[in-house]
């Protein structure tokens, strides 16, 4: 899937070592989720409502 368009984003509480995961938010029906030390490589891809949920029950923890 490409993903055109896609505004990639790390979280603000990010370490400086560079090992995170980008999310692209900001597309119709989809979010993804990539390694932001390989920004060509695989990318996992998420319904809007899914990724939600992951988020919620990630921050209750």
């Amino acid at each position: 899937m490409e993903l055109i368009g896609a505004t990639w984003r790390k979280s603000t509480r990010s370490g400086t070592q560079g090992d995170c995961v980008e999310v692209a938010d900001n597309l119709v029906g989809v979010v993804g989720v990539r390694d932001s030390k390989d920004p060509a490589g695989p990318v996992l891809t998420f319904d809007p409502h899914s990724w939600r949920a992951f988020v919620i029950s990630a921050k209750r923890r």
